[in-house]
């Protein structure tokens, strides 16, 4: 498997250059997303026609949100600092020792296979110890990984994790510190009203509610940490705008929406940037937006993450690449 990371380097000078710069890797994913089988039959993903891409695409309800637990992950790991300051603080609260900021990410499902991607072989020890918030010693993560795998699997049922972590299988992401080796389950939901809490985890990440607080809190009803991420005039928010324009474009078959779906006049011109393009192929299309896009708004970085297996009923993995925006300062 391969994550595509997108590293904002500069603040954003214009909207076109800046939507467009963040729809090229949105783009990336959503061709790499696409089964196999179903690329090979129009001469594999290189082959793609961008008009083809709403045909051959299945979409789901947790698009959106996957590409938002990925982003909060690689921007954790990477040390961006609007993202891996707020987690810091976070992780203040939670009382875990260490100086440094880390992610492990959880729960990918493909046919069955639960497996841990990208972090988790270089991270994980022995010693890597979970702090559930619960009295007690805190238990050794990566002993439990096998068992929160079969939990999730179950939704919980019979997942033989002990009481004190027993929902643990909800987390999306462990938070810590590398230093210390000691992690906090996380749950990231791009819809703060869907944040649950759970025996084992501490820390819910979410997008702040446009102009309201982004404070950071302690909610005891849930036993969690809340962590909003800023949205108003920030990378949150133009990627909601190319998502935006993304989305609409291929609902019009890969054609200019109506005024309707896409009212910005900014988004509007990506939408032609597209419609203009929509017969070559996808991956051309990516490379030649390089031009129209804010010249080092992005950085593209791609590299082969490691995947351990932790159970299930097969090792196919469909999903040949993830992609993970990479927020900075707007």
């Amino acid at each position: 498997m391969q994550i595509r990371s997108e590293e904002q380097l500069s603040p954003v000078a214009d909207e076109v250059s800046a939507i467009t710069a963040v729809v090229r890797p949105i783009l990336t994913g959503i061709l790499y997303s696409l089964k196999a089988d179903v690329a090979a039959e129009v001469g594999g993903r290189e082959g793609v026609k961008l008009k083809m891409l709403p045909r051959l695409r299945r979409p789901g309800d947790g698009d959106t949100g996957i590409c938002f637990e990925y982003a909060v992950h690689d921007a954790v790991s990477r040390g961006d600092a609007a993202v891996a300051e707020r987690v810091g603080e976070a992780l203040d609260l939670c009382k875990v020792p260490g100086d440094d900021v880390g992610s492990i990410l959880f729960g990918a499902e493909k046919l069955g296979s639960q497996q841990l991607i990208d972090t988790a072989a270089d991270l994980l020890t022995n010693d890597s110890s979970l702090l559930s918030g619960s009295r007690g010693r805190p238990v050794k993560l990566k002993r439990h990984l096998t068992s929160a795998a079969a939990a999730f699997r179950k939704k919980g049922a019979g997942g033989g994790l002990p009481q004190s972590i027993s929902g643990l299988w909800r987390a999306d992401l462990f938070l810590g510190s590398t230093q210390t080796d000691y992690w906090v389950g996380t749950t990231v939901k791009i819809n703060p009203t869907a944040l649950q809490g759970d025996r084992g985890l501490r820390v819910g990440i979410v997008p702040a509610t446009q102009g309201k607080s982004d404070l950071i809190t302690k909610d005891d009803r849930r036993n969690l940490v809340v962590c909003p991420l800023p949205y108003d005039g920030s990378f949150v928010e133009t990627f909601y705008m190319a998502w935006e324009v993304v989305t609409a474009f291929l609902a019009a078959d890969a054609l200019v929406p109506k005024e309707v779906s896409l009212p910005r006049p900014a988004a509007r011109t990506v939408a032609r940037y597209l419609a203009d393009r929509r017969e070559f192929p996808v991956v051309d299309v990516i490379e030649a937006l390089a031009s129209l896009s804010q010249p080092e708004l992005l950085r593209t970085q791609t590299e082969a993450a490691g995947i351990v297996l932790a159970g299930g009923t097969s090792q196919v993995v469909e999903t040949n690449a993830v992609l993970a925006p990479v927020a900075r300062l707007l």
